[in-house]
């Protein structure tokens, strides 16, 4: 939870003057309020702008919540879902994750769906437990054709905002363990999705990071605060 419209603007500002012809895919996940600012801020500057989440509701009587068609209003194009921070505060079960990434997907939007595992479950060994189960949940929701239009990104809960980091092979071992899953209900569309890294990636270890097979991008915290260590991460990429 952070920006405000003083701030928003100069990130934004900052960030494209110092965008060189990027070879990759670039989004800014901003909250709701500001979707209206990041639409005007970066139409036409080839980055693309989302939500920090959608509601699983088209419409009614929901107070508080934010619909798909509400974000594709403001020009949205990505919907992070099952941040480990909506999971941890605010109960989001798999389940839930699952459809709020359905919904996405109907409305017309890209979920960018998060896995993660905690301090705890890692040091237990059931990374691949834990992480898996919320990864099955979407693939009992979508099909293989709604599957390919996701973005998957793992953050380790441990990671997020700590200092720490998984080394690159810790992260590789999940990545690939996630993609043999994918594999698993449809060879090509294992191939197609991106899976994101998404545990305090950063300028002094986006390259190591981004050099592993299974990791195609990074989902950025904190250094994306800052013009300059987003562009690093992005000139890595």
């Amino acid at each position: 939870m952070n920006g405000s419209l003083t701030a928003n603007a100069s990130l934004l500002a900052g960030i494209k003057a110092g965008l060189q012809q990027p070879a990759c895919d670039i989004a800014v996940c901003a909250p709701a309020p500001y979707l209206a600012q990041c639409q005007a801020e970066l139409v036409g500057s080839g980055i693309a702008w989302g939500a920090q989440d959608v509601s699983v509701h088209a419409s009614g009587a929901y107070t508080g919540e934010v619909s798909a068609s509400m974000l594709l209003d403001f020009g949205s194009t990505y919907a992070i879902v099952g941040h480990s921070e909506r999971r941890a505060y605010h109960g989001e079960s798999s389940e839930l994750v699952a459809q709020k990434a359905l919904s996405a997907l109907v409305a017309g939007l890209t979920p960018i769906v998060c896995v993660g595992e905690t301090l705890a479950e890692r040091d237990a060994g059931k990374t691949a437990a834990v992480v898996g189960e919320q990864l099955d949940a979407v693939l009992r929701m979508l099909d293989a054709a709604q599957l390919a239009d996701i973005v998957l990104a793992y953050e380790p809960v441990w990671a997020i905002g700590t200092g720490k980091t998984a080394t690159p092979d810790m992260a590789q071992e999940v990545h690939a363990m996630l993609r043999k899953r994918l594999a698993g209900v449809d060879a090509a569309v294992a191939a197609k999705v991106r899976i994101l890294y998404g545990g305090s990636m950063k300028p002094e270890n986006a390259r190591e990071l981004l050099a592993m097979p299974d990791i195609d991008g990074g989902l950025i915290g904190g250094a994306a605060l800052k013009a300059a260590d987003f562009l690093a991460i992005i000139g890595a990429a």
